[in-house]
């Protein structure tokens, strides 16, 4: 059993991403030991529920007459991706995600940390570097959202993993 996600501080500069000038993060304590840092980034971000889809697909709609990147904008790419978000680096304990666009530059930093041998803490932090006066309006604007969707997907780890048969 998980217990409740909550915010907690960030501290910047990040090693991730180092100009970042906006950031969040959330915490969430879950039974065994038995996540990594992908795997906890899989199972929240990588299948979205349909209404956080239907928000990306009104975002990249919105965004795209300004010449801003879409979710999952260069699929083509051999660039390996967890739901929208391509993989930046990765070790056991920590996954970096994200992109850099014209607005703005993120990353969604996925970090293992074991408590004893029974419980993990899973963090997942937002880090932003805001380019221009676009990039502001922009995380003005969907921080509401993100703050939702953020703690939602990271509730996924409360629940056990589903495996494909065969």
């Amino acid at each position: 059993m998980a217990s409740r996600n909550y915010p907690v501080p960030v501290r910047l500069p990040h090693p991730a991403l180092p100009s970042a000038d906006w950031a969040d993060c959330y915490e969430l304590r879950v039974q065994g030991n038995a996540l990594t840092a992908t795997s906890a980034a899989e199972r929240t971000l990588g299948d979205f529920p349909a209404w956080v889809r239907a928000l990306m697909g009104l975002r990249n709609a919105l965004v795209r007459p300004f010449g801003l990147k879409g979710s999952g904008y260069d699929s083509a790419s051999p660039r390996e991706m967890i739901g929208f978000f391509p993989v930046l680096s990765r070790s056991g304990e920590q996954i970096v995600l994200g992109f850099d666009d014209t607005h703005l530059d993120f990353r969604i930093v996925a970090d293992i940390r074991h408590v004893g041998d029974a419980e993990q803490i899973v963090s997942v932090t937002t880090l932003v570097y805001r380019k221009i006066l676009l990039g502001k309006i922009y995380i003005a604007a969907i921080t509401p959202f993100h703050r939702l969707i953020v703690r939602t997907m990271l509730q996924r780890l409360s629940r056990p993993a589903v495996r494909a048969n065969g």
